[in-house]
C-alpha cells in the first residue's frame, strides 16, 4: 500500500473556500449579535408618547414627564 499524496498546495487550495466561508460566517454572527446587543442597551424598544406609564416594581400607573 502506497502512502497518500500529501501536497501542502493542493490541500491549501482545496480548504481555502471553506475556511473562508467559515471566517464570513463568523464575522457576520458577531455583528448581528453586537447588533442586538446595541440595541437592547439602547432602549431601542422603549415606548414613545405614552401618556400613563406603569411602573414595573409597583404596577401603580403614574403620569408621563
Amino acid at each position: 500500500m502506497s502512502a497518500p499524496d500529501m501536497s501542502l498546495q493542493t490541500q491549501a487550495r482545496k480548504h481555502g473556500t471553506p475556511i473562508w466561508g467559515i471566517f464570513v460566517s463568523a464575522l457576520f454572527g458577531a455583528l448581528a449579535g453586537a447588533l442586538v446587543a446595541i440595541t437592547a442597551v439602547s432602549g431601542g424598544d422603549a415606548p414613545q408618547g405614552a401618556d400613563i406609564r406603569i411602573d414595573g416594581r409597583t404596577g401603580a400607573a403614574e403620569p408621563a414627564m
